[in-house]
């Protein structure tokens, strides 16, 4: 079901971008002045696009149960792509075009003129649907889901004791500075607000403080606010003044000559600009005052002057088996080892997240072998999103990335599970694939570079130690671009005994092709990243004109690429 919840953001991602090149001056003049299209047909695309857009946000959340939407949903995604395959031909057309174009349409150009003109109309349709499918606009995203954090610690804590120690260490070594700021820094669901729970609640570490305050922050970081909100926290009583010059002076009168522990939990803004206003009031405080922020975006940590980041990493497998059977209400002492063993391994599929430990465990307090096996056999992303904490926690994290970002992170799930991801080798696939952020200046590859170390920042990736350039995702990160992918995005080694490949594949990774049948689904194809017997039909394999990047790791004879007029990454000799 959560897969019913996360394909608004990326298909919305999608047609931003595709809309970007029609409203890109550059681009829309090229395809305007070649005078294939008529300006009134561009307009119509941009309109049409714009009208289904309206409609994503609420089509996601009405295709649980309802079939209708979700068929709904796939057709405009499978619009929107045929729309940018035919937008990126009719560009590379404009820009190749030698002489000047007469005023009639060859048959070659009619006939693409003529594909355009059905998928506008198929998209303006689709819109048109909405009253039928009873689809409206309402917001993409509000993390309303969420209950604002407390200073109160929930339950059992387990394997965070050194964490603790050393989060302990740094703040006592600052004592002699006038103000510490540090961030506890870490991706959705790794703990760092139980972990900043417990050491507020440290009676040892908070002794001889005047002053002690916990705001949680979250995705709206308004300064006005949040300076009132910490005003109540520390006076406990409402807070009546709305100037901020005036909400700064009773701020800085409060924590004059007094040393203090402020907590800000939830921090998304890295607005450099905001955070140097709002911190102003507490460099008035008593030396060895505190300011503890957990965020899951390293980018806070430079945004906040003078602030130092502690990264907070996975649980043990026992620690999380801990967790798992605490949430299940499963005893240590328990003479079922059947369940035992089953729940061991739902604990492995956490991957150090408590958070994701939780949730299973909570869904596994009816101890039942076949409820276990149940939970065991099915993906984290099938569960209803409001009874798994942890998969609302990821998409919140996928939903505040930009949407050239979405579509670079939405293309990992290409990979194996565990994938050594080279930096260089995925930038130059972003490449091929025109995931360029829009208005980039200078270089393409270091505009991208700058995505992915974005996409670092923001803790999708992570670097492996002693190893130059290489990184790695999240099993349960990678779980949700594959849900976000769909059927569009195949990996022939995930693709179970029963499955075959979608008419709609457009991405397609590791793995042998046996089937002419499988072969000849694939027109549309845009990527193919070392599959083999993909051109063992050499009358299929020769119209794939749409393909962008291609890798082939064993090679016999080179394959027809003649038609291919938009592959701009060729890979005939390197291993996966």
């Amino acid at each position: 079901m959560a897969g019913a919840v996360v394909g608004a953001a990326f298909l919305s991602g999608f047609i931003s971008v595709v809309s970007d090149r029609l409203i890109s001056s550059e681009s829309g003049n090229l395809v305007v002045s070649w005078k294939l299209l008529g300006r009134k047909l561009v307009e119509r695309l941009k309109t049409a696009l714009v009208a289904a857009e309206a409609l994503i946000a609420d089509a996601e959340q009405k295709q649980i149960g309802n079939e209708l939407v979700r068929k709904w949903l796939d057709s405009l995604k499978d619009a929107v792509y045929t729309a940018d395959d035919l937008l990126e031909l009719v560009l590379y057309k404009a820009a190749t075009q030698k002489t000047v174009r007469s005023f009639w349409l060859n048959r070659e150009e009619r006939q693409m003129v003529d594909k355009i003109e059905v998928v506008v109309k198929r998209i303006e349709d689709l819109a048109r649907q909405k009253d039928i499918l009873g689809l409206e606009k309402i917001p993409m995203y509000s993390s309303s889901w969420r209950t604002p954090s407390t200073s109160l610690v929930k339950g059992n804590v387990y394997g965070r004791d050194d964490d603790q120690q050393a989060l302990i260490k740094m703040l006592r070594d600052n004592n002699d500075h006038q103000l510490s700021v540090i961030s506890i820094v870490g991706m959705g669901g790794m703990g760092k607000t139980t972990l900043a729970q417990c050491l507020y609640n440290n009676k040892d570490l908070t002794k001889g403080f005047d002053l002690k305050a916990w705001v949680c922050v979250s995705d709206n970081f308004d300064v006005i606010e949040t300076t009132k909100k910490v005003i109540r926290e520390i006076s406990l009583a409402n807070c009546s003044l709305e100037d901020f010059n005036s909400l700064q002076h009773d701020l800085i009168e409060k924590l004059s000559n007094k040393k203090f522990f402020i907590v800000l939990d939830d921090v998304w803004s890295d607005d450099a600009d905001k955070w140097s206003n709002f911190m102003v009031p507490f460099q008035y405080g008593e030396k060895g005052s505190i300011v503890l922020l957990t965020t899951r975006d390293n980018n806070v940590t430079s945004a906040v002057q003078d602030c130092r980041s502690y990264f907070l990493n996975g649980l043990s497998e026992n620690y999380c088996w801990l967790v798992f059977a605490d949430n299940a209400s499963f005893p240590q002492s328990n003479e079922s080892t059947a369940l035992e063993e089953i729940g061991r391994k739902i604990v492995k599929k956490c991957d150090g997240l408590p958070l994701a430990a939780e949730t299973f465990g909570r869904l596994c307090t009816k101890h039942d072998v076949t409820q276990w096996n149940k939970i065991l056999m099915s993906h984290i992303w099938e569960f209803n999103p409001q009874d798994s904490k942890i998969v609302l926690s990821l998409l919140m994290s996928y939903y505040r990335l930009p949407s050239y970002l979405k579509r670079c992170f939405v293309y990992c799930s290409l990979f194996p599970k565990d994938y050594y991801f080279d930096k260089d080798k995925l930038i130059f696939l972003w490449m091929a694939e025109d995931f360029l952020p829009p208005s980039s200046m200078g270089e393409i590859s270091e505009a991208l570079s700058e995505c992915f170390d974005e996409l670092v920042s923001r803790l999708f990736f992570r670097k492996i130690q002693f190893h130059h350039n290489y990184f790695v995702m999240h099993n349960l990160l990678r779980d949700l671009a594959i849900f976000l992918a769909g059927e569009f995005y195949c990996n022939l080694e995930e693709l179970g005994e029963e499955e075959e490949i979608g008419i709609q594949t457009r991405y397609l990774t590791f793995g042998r092709l046996n089937s002419p049948n499988s072969i000849a689904k694939l027109e549309n194809l845009t990527t193919s990243l070392y599959v083999d017997g993909l051109f063992s039909m050499e009358s299929i394999s020769s119209n794939f004109k749409w393909l962008r990047a291609l890798s082939i790791c064993k090679l016999d004879e080179l394959p027809d690429i003649s038609k291919s007029f938009h592959l701009r990454y060729l890979n005939l000799v390197d291993q996966y």
